[in-house]
């Protein structure tokens, strides 16, 4: 069985459920782009657990949203972690069908809307999460109508997190809670909170 770090718990059906995801992501990305030819071969330090770090922070949430969710990341490792019901939104078609295959072939408690972003119509959730997907700014243009009052974003980000935080707050009044990533020293776990839009 694989060895996970101690900041989490997974049990051995979770893993197992993540060694098929990950050989169906092999699989289809010989014909179309879900991750880079670079990291497929590091495909579990990249990706699976860069998406898990966001798992500690959503103990007790009843469901959550996931924006841009591409190869399945953060989304459906997020799902298959924690067993909380999720809705995952991606335009790309050919991604789209790609999800809905690792859903039904994890079991996953998950399903796909496959619309642009600004045309989705969906109750909100308490948690919205995102990785690798566009600046802070536009992360929140988005996110904002899918959170509850009280919700919460969880962003994966880059090395410009700072530059991104000072440009959404020309624009954003909210809480940020900065984690270091705990795999890389150019990543960072963004949590955003009491979003409110500045009115000029």
């Amino acid at each position: 069985m694989r060895s996970w770090p101690d900041w989490i718990d997974v049990s051995r059906e979770t893993q197992e459920r993540l060694e098929v995801f990950v050989a169906l992501l092999k699989k289809w990305n010989t014909h179309i782009n879900l991750v880079s030819s670079g990291d497929i071969q590091k495909i579990w330090e990249r990706h699976i657990l860069d998406s898990v770090q966001i798992v500690p922070l959503l103990r007790g949430q009843k469901h959550f949203i996931d924006m841009g969710s591409g190869g399945g990341f953060p989304g459906v490792v997020i799902g298959l972690v924690t067993g909380i019901p999720g809705i995952l939104i991606e335009a790309h078609q050919k991604k789209v069908a790609f999800l809905r295959e690792a859903i039904r072939v994890t079991e996953a408690n998950l399903t796909v809307i496959g619309e642009r972003l600004e045309r989705v119509k969906i109750d909100p959730a308490p948690v919205v999460t995102a990785r690798a997907l566009a600046p802070l700014k536009k992360l929140l243009d988005w996110a904002c109508p899918f959170l509850t009052p009280h919700g919460m974003g969880l962003f994966l980000k880059g090395q410009q997190v700072a530059e991104e935080i000072k440009e959404a707050q020309h624009h954003w009044q909210m809480r940020v809670d900065i984690y270091p990533s705990l795999l890389s020293s150019e990543g960072t776990l963004l949590k955003v909170s009491h979003l409110n839009r500045v009115v000029s």
